[in-house]
């Protein structure tokens, strides 16, 4: 167990650090907290020989490990009180009756994405929504868009070859469609069209297997997917540790673009948790902040990814608040 002056400095120099990746030495912290720099560089060694801290090759100063970052985490943060600027943007979009409940919790990572500079992700399950509308759009002579729509606003595309096809064809599968399974759970949707739906448009469209399979295939996707919103994935590469490091860039954005590594955030705790580097599994250099929440049968994980030097008590200040509005709905 640490002392309490050793907890000070730690705590102190995680939150300078958390400020800019500079190392931090014995002198600034001196000043806050009113002690002999002979103390702070004998507690500072003390704190890198049991793990809390390390000493970088081009540097006096000190930088946080894993450990120290888990033992603020865990025994030294408090939450960040919100500013009153901050929770009136958030309350104003829970508060706007025209947004549906996937909309106003991706205004809202949005917002907070904006106010941390790090990236924000909400993992929805599409088993849980229902299927609203299918639609069809033409895109030249050959190939059509189609188009399914859940409950909760998410969209799945599929490009249909329409070659060998009739519009009025494709107008009469679409409309059985919407007819016969709107509002059914997406996680029935594949079988109740197999079973149920196909016989029937055999009887009504002449060149229907075409045109069946590929709604078969679109609705496959949707039941299979996440409800994945990503937003600002690309403001952790503005961050010092990562700007002038191309390889390091290319490997988030290309992790960030793969649905089995985004989708392997899922949270399946709904208390807010903290995987610090190694614990991840996004990247060793980050941090993924996430909790799941759940209103009614509608449930998802909502997470907030920056550096290891994140200011932790904001997040998690954020996180729970847009948790509590989220259930509140």
């Amino acid at each position: 167990m640490l002392s309490e002056r050793q907890n000070e400095i730690l705590k102190l120099i995680i939150e300078e650090y958390s400020k800019s990746p500079v190392p931090v030495g014995s002198s600034s912290i001196c000043k806050l907290l009113g002690v002999s720099p002979a103390t702070v560089r004998s507690e500072m060694a003390k704190l890198e020989d049991i793990g809390y801290l390390e000493k970088t090759h081009i540097s006096s100063g000190r930088i946080p490990s894993e450990k120290g970052y888990k033992y603020y985490v865990n025994n030294l943060m408090k939450p960040k009180e919100m500013t009153g600027q901050d929770v009136l943007n958030l309350q104003t979009i829970f508060q706007n009756k025209s947004l549906v409940l996937s909309d106003a919790i991706s205004k809202s990572l949005e917002i907070i994405s904006e106010m941390t500079n790090y990236t924000t992700i909400v993992l929805g399950n599409n088993n849980e929504s229902k299927l609203k509308k299918v639609e069809v759009i033409p895109l030249n002579t050959n190939n059509l868009l189609a188009i399914v729509i859940t409950d909760n606003g998410h969209v799945e595309n599929k490009k249909i070859d329409i070659e060998d096809s009739d519009l009025q064809e494709i107008s009469k599968t679409v409309d059985l469609i919407n007819k016969l399974i709107v509002g059914t759970p997406i996680n029935e949707v594949s079988e109740k069209l197999e079973f149920e739906i196909k016989p029937i448009i055999a009887q009504y469209v002449n060149n229907h297997e075409m045109i069946y399979n590929a709604f078969y295939a679109a609705f496959s996707d949707l039941k299979n997917s996440s409800d994945v919103t990503v937003k600002g994935k690309n403001r952790l590469l503005e961050l010092e540790e990562f700007s002038n490091n191309a390889s390091k860039i290319r490997d988030i954005i290309n992790k960030f673009d793969d649905d089995n590594i985004v989708s392997s955030i899922r949270e399946d705790d709904a208390g807010i948790n903290i995987y610090i580097g190694a614990e991840n599994n996004i990247d060793d250099d980050l941090t993924v902040v996430k909790t799941k929440y759940k209103v009614n049968s509608e449930e998802g994980t909502l997470a907030i990814i920056g550096p290891k030097r994140m200011e932790y008590d904001k997040v998690v200040s954020l996180l729970e608040y847009l948790k509590t509005c989220i259930e509140r709905e």
